[in-house]
């Protein structure tokens, strides 16, 4: 789906003028310069924001200058993404998003920027499964039981996500879709509250990220039923997915990725991103997100990641159109 460059009428935010090739260069050559600005567009304690902090140390290390994170979180991540947009595109701030990115032109049509255009990708850091869990005492072991459950009765069956338009909610609206069932949503502001009214038996399934949700799936306090990527996740190799419950092709991913105001220099970019992904290959912190959040590792280029937005903003962009979706 073709996003329209909207009208700024926030800011007065115009694209700057890029600067010759030879002038780029030269400036990358000198960067950085001082400080750089991390802003982290969700709550301290969510898991971009402690990716963003496993890099952190090693990443001031490699560029040799001091990184200051900074958490400007509302409105599901656009807050702090149109504080970045109309920051000076000299690579001395960055984005750090989750997957909501994607979804928010459609469920905030009223964003002040453009999230194609207002923005140059830097780095797909990786991909994780969705889970759909439940508490141990409720009578659901399959995804088919659930949706037997809810086309028997319904309205009956309900579902928790951390939020109105979050790709959790989209995904599990997809979901019922294609079965066919009605599927009662309960948004909660959040992580930690949805887990806590799972875990209680408020509602019959939490759709969370395999970091919120496989903590208690290891204690035995939720049973988990069905992920949501393409394949089976390696520490997840005994969980079927959707589309091996019955439902092929149907897939969904949280994901992180990085992004700089656009016009940023493409050398500074290139090197932004490359220290980046050396840092993620260290073996201690690539072992920390792939063991700790299930993270695989995508460590994708400026190219990856715009095709890979581009594509999820197709998908999420006709979901909310289908259901009629609204963000908090």
């Amino acid at each position: 789906m073709k996003i329209t460059r909207r009208t700024l009428v926030l800011g007065g935010i115009t694209a700057p003028l890029a600067a010759p090739p030879a002038a780029q260069a030269a400036q990358a050559q000198t960067w950085p310069p001082g400080m750089i600005r991390m802003v982290v567009a969700y709550p301290p304690r969510g898991s971009t924001d402690a990716i963003m902090r496993l890099i952190q140390s090693p990443l001031q290390d490699r560029l040799k200058t001091t990184i200051i994170i900074e958490n400007r979180a509302g409105a599901s991540g656009s807050v702090g993404t149109g504080w970045v947009v109309k920051s000076p595109p000299d690579g001395n701030t960055w984005l750090a998003v989750f997957d909501n990115h994607a979804a928010n032109p459609f469920v905030l049509p009223n964003l002040p920027y453009d999230t194609e255009k207002d923005l140059d990708p830097v780095l797909l850091i990786g991909t994780a499964p969705y889970l759909l869990s439940t508490a141990k005492a409720k009578p659901f072991n399959t995804l088919t039981d659930v949706i037997e459950a809810a086309r028997k009765n319904p309205g009956s069956v309900s579902y928790g996500s951390v939020g109105s338009g979050s790709v959790g909610h989209l995904a599990m609206a997809l979901l019922g879709q294609r079965a066919g069932v009605k599927l009662v949503h309960v948004p909660y502001r959040g992580g930690g509250p949805a887990m806590t009214d799972a875990l209680g038996g408020h509602v019959d399934i939490l759709v969370g990220s395999t970091a919120l949700s496989m903590p208690q799936v290891n204690t035995g306090n939720l049973r988990a039923i069905a992920q949501t990527g393409k394949t089976r996740n390696q520490f997840l190799a005994g969980v079927p997915t959707v589309a091996e419950s019955g439902y092929p092709g149907f897939e969904a991913y949280a994901w992180w990725g990085i992004f700089a105001p656009a016009g940023t220099p493409k050398p500074i970019i290139e090197k932004f991103g490359t220290e980046m992904a050396a840092c993620l290959r260290d073996e201690r912190l690539a072992k920390q997100l792939t063991e700790t959040q299930q993270v695989s590792l995508t460590l994708g280029s400026p190219q990856v990641l715009g095709e890979f937005v581009a594509g999820q903003m197709q998908v999420w962009g006709k979901v909310v159109k289908d259901n009629d979706i609204k963000g908090d």
